[in-house]
């Protein structure tokens, strides 16, 4: 990993800070709201990479770990780690990777802009919805000592903001592979 691939990690944890400026959205009878954050999982992957993109991500971790208040809502510390949403922060790094891994694969210069974006739609689709998920629902379950069919379809509600967020991620990725391609450079 160069200096570069770490620059970029480290602006891409300012930007998925920035994304916590935007104020948390609650979903009443659920302990967990809908933030801008979440999408900063599907940026990160589909314009830096996997690797960059889940070392943004770790740092953002370790930044809410020693109680900076870095998530929506002005929130962090080792509680927010360890309470019901700790498992979808966590699982932020896994997401990141999993999304640039896939967009790495999919994604190619010389295709066509149809093909890149489907590409980086499907990476944010499993990687920013599917992996978060899979990591964030067992624990919310597990903390919150809800039973997990409960976790499972309260987890329905955020599923069109979070398709709504991978539109948004698959347009930002394409315009910056078009401008500054990031993608074929990656760490």
């Amino acid at each position: 990993m160069t200096t570069r691939d770490l620059v970029l990690a480290a602006l891409f944890t300012a930007i998925i800070i920035v994304l916590g400026f935007l104020p948390p959205v609650p979903i009443p009878l659920l302990p967990v709201p809908i933030t801008a954050q979440s999408m900063g999982v599907m940026l990160a992957g589909c314009i830096i990479g996997a690797k960059r993109g889940a070392l943004a991500y770790a740092l953002l971790v370790v930044l809410v770990a020693v109680g900076l208040p870095v998530l929506s809502g002005g929130r962090g510390g080792l509680n927010v780690l360890m309470g019901p949403t700790g498992g979808y922060i966590f699982g932020w790094i896994i997401g990141a990777f999993v999304t640039g891994f896939l967009a790495e694969k999919l994604v190619r210069e010389g295709q066509s802009a149809t093909k890149q974006m489907a590409g980086f739609f499907v990476a944010s689709v499993v990687g920013g919805i599917g992996v978060v998920y899979l990591c964030g629902m067992p624990w919310l379950s597990a903390v919150a000592g809800t039973p997990f069919p409960a976790v499972l379809t309260g987890s329905l509600a955020f599923i069109p903001g979070d398709l709504v967020k991978a539109a948004i991620a698959t347009l930002a990725a394409r315009a910056v592979t078009v401008g500054y391609p990031l993608l074929p450079a990656r760490a």
